[in-house]
């Protein structure tokens, strides 16, 4: 784990006016500086970048951030690599983890082994593609397809001779194992050789036009090759390697990050030529699953570039059944703010056919009239059920309830449970009854995963510690105050080790102070006869209270639209991190009781340090992240949130004035860059009304007392 003060001490070194100006023609624009938006097309200037705020933001697409921020946007990095390329820019090292000496030289191993296939594939791409140059066969097959160079150069396409050992003037040593270890050489199983350098090998590619399979650093990590004329297999895939697994990776999804934004969804199909055609006429947020069913990785992934998702099948019984396994991966990401549809094409075509028949207007009306999931679930649970037999209709229910138990809590659920229960004729309430009953019988909703899903350890990492993955950034996105001495404004230590105060609920005089009887219970003493009280947080700021309710209310995350989740991940250290933390573990695990989050919280918050066996021994916060775990000690020693509804509100109520400020914020910097496009203005007066109805709400939420 990168320490925090390191990043705000990297951040605070680094001018985001230099960063970005490398990439971006910046004019100067009263105290701030404007160009043409690198991350969506655009024609007049709506890019700001604030060397006072050390932040960017764009009025066009929305995009904003700081420098960890922008290098990750604009270079595909991960956290961790945009936190070490800046620290270079900047001439600092950076802080070693708490790892064990023999756990980082196995983790640095690793990563060489990952660059050396990666360099190792990257070298094949560019063979190939002069060889495609060089083959007016496999160019007029291209062209044949309706491909463009422009488009081939976009995706890398290239050729691979038909030749058994064309690598072999590629590559100094043809035996060197890494070509085995990628995939790119085979050696056959059946060779009775002691040297390895003597065995009969091939290219696993041949006579196919080559698709670069990048990851989403745009590293080339694979590859799918394509028959040109007749022959089997049609497609064929590289293996599964160090760098590639096929049930994680997305093939077009490096090349589709900007349509994304300007598209607003992600299109799934199941072909590389789908996307390199669908690109060829518009539709370049296209991506494909490689040659496997859809995963809950690859919705997970798809959902950290877009919150709508379009699902393309073909009509007959192969792509119903693969639209089937796509809706039950996709089911425990059906958040209340997330779209997630079905587009089912004629049998006789898949989109490549399709677009090209009948063009890219008719291709848009399609998506615009793909199914609804809540539409699609009932659907796939019918499939083989007689509604209008009691009997088809109880096989209906029950084949719909172990899908419904896998979508999260909120409104959509309720919506498909009410629709359900009309298809079923059935009562909504003892569908949910049966629904409750059905998640009581699997076991807590915290302790479950949802299927396709891995833990991070066992992800195809090996054994290597876990890092942070994309997401890490958002808590460092908006910059802040530094945290270096934070300190808890607090007793740190477990209430029972307190000096003086006594305990609210004996009077402070051992159990003996107050009226009525009172009771001892293991917790302390309870008054007999009242229900328990909960008193109000220690000194307790609101984002510590919104921190401290989604601890013991993960279930409310969910509820939270996509806006909140993001203005909630932007907060300084230590707030921010502990919310992209509770992002990605509710959507990995679900939401998750109290007890198990603050124990993995406090799990996090050690690091690679030890961590103690109970929740309640004795913790002594390690130096690598001070604020994480001042907080994780500070949640523990608030009391407990009742579970009724009105927590729900009040977490509202206590985010609503965050996103107040950040209007206000975002007015002032549209104010200071001088802007005077239609466009700004617009923009100027739809934050005015917007922040006056947060005004507004905001009174009625929070009263003022007389």
């Amino acid at each position: 784990m990168i320490p925090s003060s390191f990043i705000q001490d990297l951040l605070a070194r680094t001018d985001i006016v230099d960063l970005v100006g490398r990439h971006v023609t910046l004019k100067k624009a009263g105290i701030n500086y404007k160009g043409l938006c690198p991350f969506h097309g655009e024609k007049s200037p709506s890019f700001i970048v604030s060397p006072s705020r050390q932040t960017y933001h764009c009025f066009g697409c929305g995009v904003h951030g700081n420098a960890v921020g922008f290098l990750m946007e604009h270079a595909g990095l991960g956290f961790v690599e945009a936190v070490k390329d800046l620290a270079q820019m900047q001439g600092m090292p950076v802080p070693e983890d708490d790892a064990r000496p023999e756990d980082r030289e196995k983790a640095k191993q690793q990563k060489e082994k990952q660059q050396s296939l990666t360099d190792v594939m990257g070298k094949a791409t560019q063979h190939w593609r002069q060889q495609l140059k060089a083959s007016p066969r496999a160019v007029s097959y291209l062209k044949g397809r309706g491909l463009t160079g422009e488009i081939a150069a976009r995706f890398a396409l290239g050729y691979a001779p038909d030749g058994w050992r064309g690598l072999a003037s590629v590559f100094p040593r043809y035996d060197d194992p890494l070509l085995v270890e990628s995939g790119l050489v085979i050696v056959p199983e059946d060779q009775n050789v002691a040297d390895a350098a003597e065995a009969r090998r091939y290219d696993r590619f041949r006579d196919r036009i080559m698709f670069p399979i990048r990851s989403v650093q745009g590293e080339v990590i694979g590859f799918g090759g394509r028959v040109l004329d007749k022959g089997e297999p049609k497609y064929l895939n590289s293996p599964e390697t160090p760098v590639f697994i096929k049930g994680r990776e997305l093939y077009g999804l490096y090349e589709a990050r900007t349509a994304l934004r300007n598209k607003g969804y992600v299109l799934v199909t199941e072909g590389y030529m789908d996307v390199v055609a669908l690109a060829q006429w518009g539709f370049a947020n296209a991506v494909a699953t490689l040659g496997t069913a859809c995963t809950a990785d690859h919705v997970h992934k798809m959902f950290r570039f877009t919150e709508q998702v379009v699902f393309s099948f073909d009509g007959d019984a192969a792509g119903r059944r693969a639209a089937g396994r796509a809706l039950e991966a996709s089911l425990p990401h059906a958040t209340d703010t997330r779209r997630i549809s079905f587009l089912f094409l004629p049998a006789e075509h898949d989109p490549d056919s399709y677009i090209r028949e009948h063009g890219p207007e008719a291709f848009e009306a399609c998506v615009k009239q793909a199914v609804p999931l809540s539409r699609q679930l009932i659907l796939h649970a019918a499939q083989d059920c007689d509604l209008e037999s009691a009997e088809g209709r109880v096989r209906l229910l029950a084949q719909a309830i172990p899908l419904l138990a896998q979508l999260p809590e909120g409104g959509l659920r309720d919506q498909i449970v009410d629709e359900l229960a009309t298809h079923a004729r059935a009562s909504a309430d003892d569908l949910r009854r049966r629904l409750a009953q059905h998640g009581q019988d699997d076991g807590p909703r915290g302790a479950r995963r949802p299927a396709g899903t891995a833990s991070h350890a066992a992800q195809g990492q090996g054994d290597a510690p876990p890092g942070p993955d994309e997401s890490d950034y958002a808590s460092y996105a908006g910059g802040g105050s530094s945290y270096d001495d934070y300190q808890p404004p607090y007793d740190s230590r477990p209430r029972g080790q307190r000096s003086g105060g006594g305990d609210w609920r004996s009077g402070g005089q051992g159990g003996k102070g107050g009226k009525g009887r009172w009771r001892r219970d293991g917790n302390g003493w309870e008054r007999q006869g009242r229900p328990a009280m909960r008193p109000p947080p220690q000194a307790a700021r609101p984002l510590e209270r919104a921190a401290w309710l989604l601890s013991h209310r993960s279930d409310l995350w969910e509820q939270l639209p996509a806006e909140m989740h993001d203005l909630l991940c932007d907060q300084p250290v230590p707030l921010g991190p502990f919310f992209s933390w509770l992002d990605r573990l509710v959507a990995d695990q679900g939401p998750v009781n109290a007890t198990e989050l603050l124990a993995q919280l406090r799990i996090q918050a050690h690091g690679s340090g030890d961590t103690p066996s109970a929740p309640d021994a004795p913790w002594s916060p390690p130096a690598a992240d001070d604020a994480l775990a001042a907080l994780a000690q500070r949640l523990e020693n608030f009391h407990d949130v009742g579970e009724g509804q009105e927590t729900a509100e009040e977490l509202i109520a206590l985010i609503r004035p965050l996103q107040l400020q950040a209007l206000n914020d975002e007015l002032d910097l549209l104010l200071q860059s001088g802007e005077l496009s239609e466009a700004a203005e617009t923009r100027k007066v739809d934050l005015v009304r917007r922040a006056n109805a947060l005004k507004l709400e905001i009174s009625r939420l929070r009263p003022i007392s007389g």
